[in-house]
């Protein structure tokens, strides 16, 4: 199997690594697993990996530390798993390198999605084609506006938002807690379905323009993408 599907899985408790590794090798990815910190960066050192999944909390280190010590000698991307959800736990792992951040428990096939996601996104994954912009928009950043076949569309700012984010990365899977993060000043006062209303408004607004039209797609458990033409 090539190189470019393998997943490095670094993880100390058996039964979720068990888990990934049957979903992502039922999605077409050969996967390694291992344990330890100084392990991983073994590994990491020596062989080829297009993706490394790593556990926050190790049994002689920390997957932060981790990933710094890998962005010394390498740009793979990565998706940490934790135990906590603090906001600073997020932001830290964003900030050193990593690509995306699950919070336990999660959906294992959410993991394969973000994972088919990421690497779609940098053009790694040779199981799908790489996603393309979808034309039947026209983004305007500067000037706040967005023409859906050919029609200028009447937008709220976090509508604006949300849409323009979707365009700028087609195809890939935000979860609601990553547009809340994205596009809210203070996702904190805000709730879940906050985004579920907005896309609600969008898709009304979208069907205006084209009725028979549906662009944004709903992935149920895992969040929603705009689909590439």
């Amino acid at each position: 199997m090539s190189p470019a599907k393998r997943i490095l899985i670094v993880e100390d408790e058996p039964a979720i690594a068990d888990t990934l590794i049957y979903v992502l090798n039922s999605s077409g990815y050969q996967t390694e697993h291992v344990g330890l910190l100084q392990t991983a960066l073994s590994r990491l050192q020596t062989d080829s990996f297009s993706l490394a999944i790593l556990d926050v909390g190790l049994p002689d280190g920390n997957g932060f530390d981790l990933c710094r010590q890998l962005r010394r000698f390498s740009d793979i991307p990565v998706i940490f798993l934790t135990a906590h959800g603090d906001e600073i736990d997020r932001i830290v792992g964003l900030e050193i390198g990593a690509d995306d951040y699950v919070t336990k428990p999660f959906s294992p096939r959410e993991v394969a999605a973000r994972v088919g996601v990421i690497l779609r996104r940098l053009g790694t994954d040779t199981n799908k084609p790489t996603p393309t912009p979808n034309t039947q928009f026209d983004l305007d950043s500067q000037a706040g506006r967005i023409r859906y076949c050919g029609h200028l569309l009447d937008l709220t700012r976090y509508e604006f938002l949300l849409l323009k984010l979707l365009i700028e990365h087609p195809e890939r899977i935000f979860s609601r807690e990553q547009l809340l993060e994205r596009i809210w000043q203070d996702p904190g006062e805000v709730f879940d379905r906050t985004v579920d209303t907005h896309i609600k408004t969008l898709r009304a607004k979208l069907r205006l323009a084209a009725a028979d039209q549906d662009p944004i797609r709903t992935h149920r458990g895992l969040g929603y993408s705009l689909q590439s033409r």
